[in-house]
């Protein structure tokens, strides 16, 4: 994952001001609050959230619709 340096704030900061946090995710989609200077929390727009839940629900209809046909034969097989 990239992660964008204007969007770091450290945990200090983000318990102080969370409102600098709200504000950097409405204007730059997300934030990353950082712990011992490491990433730790990404705080996002929940529309964002579950746009991303939809995609990966896509995603394993996909792979299931994929490995069907792949295996069809063996799926009649067993249906026996």
């Amino acid at each position: 994952m990239m992660v964008n340096t204007d969007t770091l704030i450290s945990i200090t900061e983000a318990n102080q001001n969370f409102s600098k946090v709200t504000r950097m995710v409405e204007q730059k989609g997300a934030a990353v609050i950082l712990k011992n200077n490491v990433p730790r929390y990404l705080v996002i727009e929940f529309s964002q959230a579950e746009r991303s839940a939809e995609a990966a629900d896509e995603d394993v209809m996909s792979i299931s619709k994929r490995l069907i046909e792949q295996n069809r034969e063996a799926y009649k097989v067993l249906a026996k």
